[in-house]
Order: structure tokens, then sequence, then C-alpha cells
């Protein structure tokens, strides 16, 4: 049976805490493990990303390309993904297919900075459609205009105009 005073805990669960800066005999003497003088030696010091004078880790990786500031997201779609929404009678072919006509058919989430036409495998065979989008292919283009469709393209028409 254990009885209250002989508990004790197991050996080497409890460590004693190193006392630091108490003279050169304790091993932790002088500067107490913070190394020389200097910025990191003092309390309350917190640089991120410092390695003690050593060039940091962020600038030896190297850095490539140009970080555009102000960059555009679309959706992209193709054509036999419009098509099929408008087989399946969720997107009103005679109207104008905009942003918000494609949010509510259900073909994108949101409208983002515009939405491009791009071709796809299936041949798209929907007769006189309008698209109102930010950008199209070429071959999406010319394949709207065989149908006696149209595409307009009001952003790229203001950008060639401030040029």
């Amino acid at each position: 049976m254990a009885r209250l005073n002989e508990l004790r805990d197991n050996p080497g669960a409890n460590k004693i805490r190193m006392r630091v800066g108490r003279g050169i005999g304790s091993g932790k003497g002088k500067t107490g493990g913070r190394g020389g003088k200097g910025q990191t030696a003092r309390s309350g010091v917190a640089i991120n990303g410092f390695e003690g004078g050593q060039m940091p880790l962020h600038m030896r990786m190297p850095k490539r390309g140009f970080n555009v500031p102000n960059v555009k997201h679309y959706n992209t779609l193709r054509l036999d993904r419009i098509q099929a929404y408008i087989d399946s009678g969720k997107l009103d072919h005679k109207g104008v297919i905009d942003a918000e006509a494609l949010i509510k058919a259900g073909v994108i989430r949101r409208a983002l900075d515009g939405v491009r036409l791009v071709q796809g495998p299936v041949e798209f065979k929907a007769k006189k459609v309008t698209f109102n989008v930010y950008h199209a292919s070429k071959g999406v283009i010319a394949a709207i205009e065989a149908l006696g469709g149209k595409v307009d393209m009001p952003k790229a028409e203001e950008t060639k105009a401030d040029a």
C-alpha cells in the first residue's frame, strides 16, 4: 500500500531550471547563453528573419520574375460548357450572355474581373448568340460569327482607346 509521505515523481520527470548569469562556475555565467553584445543580447527583441548577422534565408533564395501588383483574375470558359448550359435550358441564348447571365444560370459563381471565352473540343452550335465578355480568342470569335452571332468586348475596346 502506498503512503502519501512516500509519493515521489519518476526519476527524470522534473528537471531543475538552469539559472543563468550566476558566475563563470555555473556554466551559464557572464552572457547567460545570449552570445556577445548587440541587439539580440537584449530583452524584448524579436527580429523576424534575423539570423544573427548571417544572410537571412529569404535574402539568400533567388527571386525571379516581376510580381504584378494588380493582377486581374478572369473566369475562363470553354464554348462547349456554354453550349451544354444552352442545351439544358439553363442559359437563354436569345438574350445577351454576360457575367450576370452566367451567374444566374449557375455557370460561374462570381464575376471576378471578367469572363474570357476559349475554344473547346466540341463544336459550338447555338445560332445568333450575343456575348458581352472581357476577352475571347480569335477562334471563338470566328466560330460565333460564322453562326451569325456577335462578341462584344467593351473592356478591350476601352483599353485600346486609352492607349
